[in-house]
């Protein structure tokens, strides 16, 4: 039997090549044919190299994965890699199409693959009319209204700071601390529900008590115990990670 192929396309290079390092682990007969870090690039790898799956990040710039998967072959299956639950649900419902959540589990992952194995051995003929109702529920969903500005109090003023200013968030204390490029502020607003305000694709949490601006990211290094530490372009404070969020950065 002629061996599965598949591509993997994501705009954020660490999270491809955590996918192909637990694809290669949990299903090594798999072969990922081509990578692709946007939609055009994706779309021209579907239509060279024919694969049997492709997992499609779901926004991507050029063209996003849902454009993408509208124009791929009937007997392409399709996996959505998403960091957004709300597009997920409607996706695992389906049985036509599969989804991988930011920051990719492998738990998960196996699930997927469980599920990608059936599908290519019996081939469903209504799969195609599925994933095109699945594309429609996912474009008619609202994008999450996310954090944009965060008021922050200095003396007797108010200031208003724009969240793509901000290079991370660290609890400390009673008080949660907005870093910038040149200012530290002091807000009241606890990390884990600043955390589910802020953009996924933008901030992430390393540490129960720090959230960072990933385009902030100047270098990550390994300090003599061993552990992941962040430095930034624009502060000389640097924030660790903790073992529990490392996977983030794996394809260091």
């Amino acid at each position: 039997m002629k061996p599965l192929t598949a591509i993997v396309a994501d705009d954020e290079e660490i999270i491809r090549a955590s996918l192909v390092r637990h694809l290669e682990k949990l299903w090594p007969e798999l072969a990922v044919i081509g990578q692709a870090g946007n939609g055009l690039e994706a779309l021209a790898l579907l239509e060279q190299g024919a694969p049997d799956i492709a997992f499609l990040d779901i926004r991507m710039p050029g063209m996003t994965g849902l454009e993408v998967a509208r124009q791929s072959r009937d007997s392409c299956n399709i996996v959505f890699i998403t960091a957004y639950d709300q597009y997920a649900v409607q996706a695992f419902d389906s049985e036509a199409v599969d989804y991988i959540l930011k920051p990719v589990n492998p738990d998960r992952l196996a699930v997927t693959i469980a599920r990608l194995k059936k599908r290519c051995r019996a081939p469903d003929a209504t799969s195609r009319d599925q994933i095109q109702k699945v594309i429609q529920l996912i474009e008619n969903r609202k994008t999450p209204d996310y954090l944009n500005l965060i008021t922050v109090k200095t003396g007797s003023e108010l200031r208003f700071i724009p969240v793509a200013q901000v290079i991370f968030f660290k609890a400390e204390d009673k008080y949660t601390i907005v870093q910038t490029a040149s200012h530290e502020f002091l807000i009241k607003t606890p990390i884990r529900e600043l955390a589910d305000k802020l953009d996924p694709d933008q901030f992430r949490q390393v540490h129960r008590s720090a959230v960072v601006n990933m385009e902030k990211i100047q270098a990550i290094q390994r300090s003599f115990t061993n552990q992941m530490v962040i430095r930034f372009a624009d502060t000389d404070r640097k924030i660790r990670v903790s073992r529990a969020y490392e996977h983030l950065f794996k394809a260091m």
